[in-house]
């Protein structure tokens, strides 16, 4: 992505490289290539069922990948989490539409279990080994890049960190220019300070660096207006890392308005196509929920009515898409309807829970209304969880960013649900974690994470976790 300037030099917001597209293609190429190898194993021949099959995977796993969002380093094993999740979530939609459409009989059945079995272990092993792979034979015989970073902070030092991981970037650090040694800033080694911002065209010019990357706060406009001054008669490439929000960026992309460059630094991930496939995507599942729950639906509403005077379903004012407020369904738990200025959240052993009431919430069978609230176009499948108006007046005023993840419609299910968030947040914490992984699902949403999320909803309703 390229800012338009009308002198030299050319400033960049960013690096297009080999490092995103092989991590783009590694995921259809191994789901594809151990299908080839099952199919032929164990069929010996691949006929038009699998070719079908393979169509249908594809846009499955590209671009988005089944590992989008995890790393190498991520703790705790993120990229076979984020691997393994991602590939069950694709199986089981699978096997649902295997099952629906009653095309299972077309396909060997030991090939399928063979390629759902060891596609995750194919795929873990290849994101493992191919930049390292891929990195030996782009870069053999041929020189890195040489790159140097104006700016040792906070920014800067996450940035050349994040170079280092990327093997096949190619780019070699040489080091840092700024204005503080680095005993003041003791965030480089002493080889890396390569001295102040006034030195670094000269030292550009004389080493023959190929890019350089700009990473000073916004607030020093002037020296990065100096920088690109003296930097106007040199080849090297020009990157500009914005520390403005860096942590809070939503979706952010360089657009023009008549030629003029636009910066997004906060927008909603269900723009153009996307918004397309998330409305789609709802309503394919919410009328299949919903067709498929409706005897049970109708069982718990007879119940509901029997056990406790009152309406079947709780009706809850919440804010919706852009903060515009909604009706959200429930099947009724408790022996109140709150809905007021001071809303207090359900805590354990609650006795305004009905014994009914407690089942329906420990199972989230309660949610189930909702998926009429998504046909209505009120609220999705997936997305982040409503709170209440009450909370929301109280938590927007304490927590940065909250609105935020108003931006999109609110979900019966959501990341934070998924990462042990579910239930009562009582306290500032909490919410604030919840919020984090709000903001986090709003940054990499995809079609293959609302299917994870789903799936990994499942799992968390059968363990009862948290809710009560």
């Amino acid at each position: 992505m390229i800012v338009a300037n009308p002198s030299p030099p050319r400033l960049e917001l960013s690096q297009p490289g080999s490092a995103a597209l092989v991590q783009a293609v590694i995921d259809p190429v191994v789901v594809l290539g151990v299908l080839i190898a099952c199919v032929l194993w164990f069929d010996g021949k691949f006929g038009a069922p699998y070719l079908i099959l393979s169509l249908i995977v594809f846009p499955m796993t590209f671009p988005a990948g089944l590992s989008r969002g995890a790393t190498l380093g991520g703790p705790n094993y993120a990229l076979e989490r984020a691997v393994v999740t991602g590939w069950l979530a694709v199986a089981g939609l699978l096997l649902m539409l295997g099952w629906a459409t009653q095309t299972l009989e077309a396909f060997d059945q030991a090939a399928i279990l063979a390629w759902l079995v060891a596609t995750p272990f194919a795929l873990i092993g290849a994101h493992r080994l191919a930049p390292l792979l891929l990195a030996r034979v782009l870069w053999s015989g041929r020189a890195q890049r040489s790159a140097v970073i104006a700016g040792a902070n906070h920014v800067g030092q996450r940035l050349a960190q994040r170079i280092r991981e990327e093997p096949l970037l190619g780019v070699r650090i040489v080091g840092f220019f700024d204005d503080r040694d680095s005993h003041r800033t003791g965030a480089m080694a002493p080889a890396e300070d390569l001295g102040a911002l006034s030195r670094l065209a000269d030292y550009v010019k004389k080493n023959r660096v190929d890019l350089i990357y700009i990473a000073l706060p916004m607030a020093s406009q002037p020296r990065v207006r100096r920088l690109l001054e003296e930097l106007h008669d040199t080849t090297a490439s020009i990157y500009f890392v914005p520390d403005m929000m860096l942590f809070d960026l939503i979706q952010a992309r360089v657009d023009a308005i008549g030629g003029l460059p636009v910066l997004a630094v906060c927008e909603s991930p269900f723009y153009g196509w996307n918004a397309v496939v998330k409305r789609i995507s709802d309503l394919v599942l919410a009328s299949l929920i919903l067709l498929l729950a409706a005897p049970l639906m109708l069982a718990l509403a007879v119940l509901i009515k029997l056990e406790s005077p009152g309406p079947v379903l709780f009706r809850q004012r919440r804010y919706g898409l852009d903060g515009r407020e909604i009706i959200v369904y429930k099947f009724r738990s408790m022996t109140v309807l709150e809905d007021g200025a001071v809303v207090r959240q359900a805590t354990r052993d609650d006795k305004r829970v009905t014994r009914l009431g407690a089942f329906l919430r420990a199972s989230s069978l309660d949610e189930l209304p909702q998926f009429i609230n998504v046909l209505q176009g009120r609220m999705s499948v997936v997305g982040p969880r409503p709170h209440a108006i009450a909370h929301n007046e109280m938590y927007r005023k304490r927590i940065r960013g909250y609105m935020i993840r108003h931006k999109v419609r609110p979900g019966i299910t959501g990341l934070a649900q998924v990462n042990g968030l579910r239930g009562e947040t009582d306290t500032l914490e909490k919410m604030e974690a919840r919020i984090e992984q709000d903001l986090a699902y709003l940054r990499n949403w995809s079609l293959l994470l609302d299917l994870k999320i789903v799936a990994l909803t499942a799992l968390v309703v059968l363990g009862r976790r948290n809710a009560y």
